[in-house]
């Protein structure tokens, strides 16, 4: 846990430089707090979920998962398998979050 735990203080704190950024180059509060809300939002998405039952294909992640499935060796171990429609689900949604951010922040 320790080291998903230190991956997530490194995103919050970059997400903290990214913030002050913001607000010296558009001097504009709404904005900063615009970038944070996406910014935390964006984090939990990928530290927040339940990886055991996502870390299968996507037409599984609808059923429930049974308790035999979970050992303790998976649950100190976090992988990830690569899978295509989940990374274009993924690069889909955070695509466009950012998207609508920079456009967002673009305009002054």
């Amino acid at each position: 846990m320790k080291n998903v735990e230190k991956n997530f203080q490194i995103s919050v704190a970059c997400l903290a430089v990214v913030i002050v950024f913001i607000g010296l180059y558009t001097q504009s509060l709404n904005k900063m707090m615009v970038t944070y809300f996406i910014g935390i939002l964006g984090i939990l998405g990928v530290f927040l979920p339940d990886w055991e039952s996502f870390d299968q294909s996507v037409s599984h992640w609808v059923t429930p998962l049974k308790v035999d499935e979970f050992t303790a060796e998976s649950c100190r171990s976090v992988r990830f398998r690569f899978y295509p429609v989940r990374m274009a689900i993924f690069t889909i949604l955070y695509g466009f979050g950012l998207y609508k951010w920079w456009m967002f922040i673009s305009t002054q």
